[in-house]
């Protein structure tokens, strides 16, 4: 029996890309965030493949002074333990604040940015795993870490690009870290002309320009666990691809797999008939957000969100007839045989 051909994702483009600068293909490659990442990068003339790479060290270094929870000494870290009262940030921090809360009202909580307190609650913070014996919080726990989460529940002072710390609430932006993270990269990179290059963090990639042989860059959704599904590849033509999963850091507790992701609005952990779900977007930032989204929504309000919103989106759903796949308008839009 042979194996199925893949689907094969295209971006429609309105001009085509920019050629590739004249030089050669490098891999550059390191790990920030406890996770690695791999970046194809064509070399522009008097440009050294080292500087690229101590580049993006430091621009996922940055990142993690502000955005790592896992550092006690980050900016989010010190807002996270600060007591109740009002606090400057960063340009960094406010400004992805400010998209995420957007994309909190955009998806009516969907993704929330506040739910740091939850996550640890859930065992997936810094803090790690809760108890054996109690791997799962009870409904007491639940209602009271939730009062202290909540996107509209976060005041800012816009003029002092300040927010307001209440007591005890804890942001979170690990939703969309790694589409910031992609965005810097790439932004660095081209900033050093380097212009074409494909960049891969823990899963999640974004393509700018082109190969120097002019055909676009293009990655292969690695596969998921249990049944098989169509291959499906994708050409990354100034576009990012982001997956959420459930697969990524969940645990199973008797019969039930208890993902990572947490859905605020409930203030417990989803649901997993959604396995998950990839969108393709060129902003890195609201791929990444909007992955975390709709695998959040589930397969229904999920799907019907992206359809009204003409997400391209690839939702993998796991039922009793078995796993199956579904392509939003927008993203069969772009398909095509392998």
């Amino acid at each position: 029996m042979t194996d199925p051909a893949p689907l094969v994702l295209i971006p429609r483009v309105s001009t085509p890309p920019a050629p590739a600068p004249d030089g050669p293909v490098y891999d550059l490659g390191d790990a920030a965030f406890g996770a690695a990442w791999r970046a194809q990068v064509v070399v522009p003339p008097n440009v050294a493949p080292t500087d690229l790479l101590e580049a993006c060290r430091d621009e996922l270094a940055r990142m993690e002074a502000v955005f790592s929870r896992w550092s006690p000494t980050s900016e989010i870290s010190r807002f996270n333990a600060a007591p109740a009262g009002t606090w400057e940030l960063s340009d960094e921090l406010w400004d992805a604040l400010i998209v995420a809360l957007d994309m909190g009202d955009d998806t009516s909580g969907a993704f929330d940015p506040t739910l740091g307190a939850l996550v640890d609650l859930w065992g997936f913070g810094p803090g790690g795993r809760r108890p054996v014996l109690t791997p799962t919080p009870d409904e007491g726990e639940i209602i009271e870490t939730t009062d202290l989460s909540g996107w509209m529940k976060l005041r800012l002072n816009r003029e002092a690009r300040a927010a307001v710390q209440p007591g005890g609430m804890k942001l979170d932006l690990s939703g969309m870290a790694k589409g910031l993270a992609l965005e810097r990269m790439s932004r660095r990179l081209s900033g050093m002309g380097a212009t074409s290059h494909l960049i891969d963090f823990d899963g999640d990639v974004k393509g700018r320009g082109v190969r120097p042989d002019g055909r676009p860059w293009s990655v292969t959704l690695p596969p998921l666990p249990g049944p098989a599904i169509r291959p499906l590849v994708v050409a990354c033509a100034d576009l990012t691809v982001a997956t959420s999963t459930v697969f990524r850091k969940g645990f199973r507790h008797g019969t039930r797999v208890v993902s990572h992701l947490i859905d605020g609005r409930s203030g417990r952990a989803i649901d997993v008939d959604t396995v998950a779900v990839t969108v393709l977007h060129p902003n890195a930032v609201r791929a990444d957000a909007l992955s975390t989204a709709l695998i959040v929504m589930g397969r229904y309000e999920g799907f019907d969100w992206a359809e009204q919103a003409k997400v391209a989106a690839v939702f993998v759903n796991d039922d009793p007839r078995g796993r199956t796949v579904k392509l939003t308008a927008a993203a069969e839009a772009m398909a095509g045989e392998g």
